[in-house]
């Protein structure tokens, strides 16, 4: 594999306008400071139902940057991505970081892949797979996938905190929301529930949803408050119709989704959300809930290969200019052919250890990370020295 260009990062003249818009267990010290565990820890399972995803528990901590992300590796081994305003987001109100950090990713479309991975929520160890990145290619993925499964909010706000603003990396977060209206945990997520009721203002079972979907409101306020921009990603797979957020139909998910959309964005200001949808392998038709809600469109997939058919169905759905994301997937895509074919993923996320470990070799790891159309943590702009240096 060739060893990677150096580049320069060019920043919009338009950022520095005032009308600039545009397009988330380890061990803690004795302090509480977040540091990476010494190994890479052990293997959590993960079904399918399509695939089931065994994510019982979750663990506090995070990373320490002592040995990748910080600031001179990124000066010296940056992709050379110009950042530039493609589409708006859907939240005029968002904030000037969200707006650029939504730059970014439409501007990464076609010129590179961002590195992802999901971090294990059932393991000993949540910094397993980031620490099993590390070993094999000397790299950390730019973004790191976060779930509130378990109403694990306090553990998620602590280390996608310091994954954002220490890590200076990109920050998913995804939900398995159990059943309303007092559901919790993976196995509640595939319930059922009274889609009519749930959805009739002031009944019982809507206050309740309201409750929780408060309860993770307040965790993205925390996350707001600390500048941390989230790739926010609720109600994921909702077409494969195996979790309680589908099981009522296309109709009926799209309401749900545009109520938490305006609760969220309106009653809530939580205007750091970057708002993705994310459809299963299967990509039903009729489930988009419009551009006004969505600001990126991707799927996931356990497939191997490129899965260039199913970027181009996600793409029939996706507004012009929107970031695309294959953001679950066991097997990563082959770099060069995603080039050669014009397959443009904006991101890639492995879910967990075993599927990582299982799916790729350690020699396809470290020539993926380590390749020139990859996209990892110390490639990643510094959005807030961008920030003051627009300012």
């Amino acid at each position: 594999m060739n060893k990677k260009k150096l580049f320069t990062i060019f920043l919009s003249l338009s950022l520095a306008l005032p009308g600039f818009a545009g397009c988330g267990k380890g061990e803690a010290d004795a302090q509480g400071t977040p540091t990476i565990a010494d190994n890479a820890g052990e293997d959590e399972s993960k079904g399918n139902a399509d695939h089931e995803k065994d994510t019982a528990g979750s663990g506090e901590a995070g990373e320490d940057a002592a040995d990748g992300g910080g600031d001179d590796a990124a000066e010296e081994n940056t992709p050379d991505i110009q950042i530039t305003h493609i589409r708006d987001l859907s939240n005029p109100n968002a904030t000037e970081k969200t707006k650029l950090v939504y730059d970014y990713l439409c501007s990464v479309t076609g010129q590179g892949i961002i590195s992802g991975v999901e971090e294990s929520v059932g393991a000993q160890n949540s910094n397993a797979e980031i620490q099993y990145i590390k070993k094999v290619s000397d790299k950390y993925p730019a973004l790191r996938g976060f779930d509130f499964i378990n109403d694990d909010f306090d553990g998620v706000v602590k280390r996608a905190s310091f994954w954002g603003n220490d890590m200076k990396g990109l920050v998913t977060i995804s939900w398995h929301w159990g059943t309303p209206p007092d559901g919790i945990g993976y196995e509640s997520s595939k319930g059922s529930v009274d889609m009519d009721e749930l959805l009739t203002e002031g009944s019982e079972l809507y206050n309740a949803m309201i409750v929780q979907m408060d309860t993770a409101a307040e965790a993205l306020k925390e996350l707001q408050e600390a500048g941390v921009v989230v790739l926010w990603r609720p109600f994921h797979e909702f077409d494969g119709q195996w979790f309680w957020w589908g099981k009522g139909g296309s109709e009926k998910f799209i309401t749900l989704w545009k109520l938490m959309y305006d609760r969220y964005t309106n009653h809530h200001g939580l205007n750091n959300l970057i708002w993705v949808l994310g459809y299963s392998s299967q990509v039903k038709r009729d489930w988009y809930p419009g551009d006004a809600y969505v600001d990126i469109c991707g799927a996931d997939s356990y497939a191997n290969g490129t899965r260039k058919a199913l970027y181009k169905l996600v793409s029939g759905y996706a507004a012009q200019g929107m970031p695309i994301p294959l953001h679950e997937c066991d097997n990563i895509p082959d770099p060069d052919k995603l080039q050669e074919e014009g397959t443009n993923w904006t991101w890639f996320m492995t879910w967990t250890l075993s599927y990582l470990k299982e799916k790729n070799t350690k020699e396809s790891l470290n020539a993926i990370f380590n390749h020139d159309y990859v996209i990892t943590l110390d490639e990643l702009p510094d959005f807030n020295a961008l920030m003051e240096g627009a300012e």
